[in-house]
């Protein structure tokens, strides 16, 4: 092989290198993606979509309102819920309705009636989110494991923000606001 293609032959071999590492720092660091199991966060996810995590957004801002967070248990799972409750927030559920801080929340992302259903708590006693912690709860409030179940989660088990709905395809969309 002559100098010329050797040449050509390295640059395309860097190229490549280059690209995968670019690659590897992107899928280890900044973006996951995610699949969402079960119907806990109906009807935003129906279960089965595929979703793509921003797992660096949490190092340079803090968890807003409303955001859909992806969470490490203690069952070695990976949860998906909404975040509704910060540190020093009072939560509570009083006939269906959650309240934060005193004030109903208005939540147009949930059914109409998101405590339906025999297991669903449609009371709970006000609680404290503890400082670095979360309070968060599945949109399907009747078939959702999550802060009433698991308590608040630490801030340092959320994996990151889910940022992207790629699967199925004719759903594509932005999930922040």
């Amino acid at each position: 092989m002559g100098k010329k293609a050797r040449r050509a032959v390295n640059e395309w071999l860097t190229a490549i290198l280059v690209a995968a590492i670019l690659m590897l720092v992107v899928r280890v660091f900044l973006f996951a993606p995610y699949e969402v199991h079960g119907e806990s966060m109906y009807p935003t996810f129906k279960g089965k979509e595929l979703l793509i995590v921003n797992m660096w957004i949490y190092h340079v801002s803090e968890p807003e309102y409303g955001d859909i967070v992806v969470f490490h248990t203690e069952e070695d799972r990976d949860f998906i819920k909404r975040v509704i409750g910060k540190p020093g927030d009072r939560i509570a559920v009083e006939g269906g309705r959650v309240i934060r801080n005193g004030k109903p929340l208005t939540e147009p992302y949930i059914r109409k009636d998101p405590f339906a259903g025999p297991q669903v708590k449609r009371r709970m006693p006000e609680t404290v989110v503890p400082k670095g912690h979360l309070f968060v709860l599945g949109d399907n409030r009747s078939n959702s494991r999550d802060s009433r179940d698991l308590g608040a989660i630490k801030v340092s088990e959320v994996v990151g923000r889910a940022d992207i709905k790629v699967k199925p395809l004719r759903d594509f969309r932005l999930l922040f606001r």
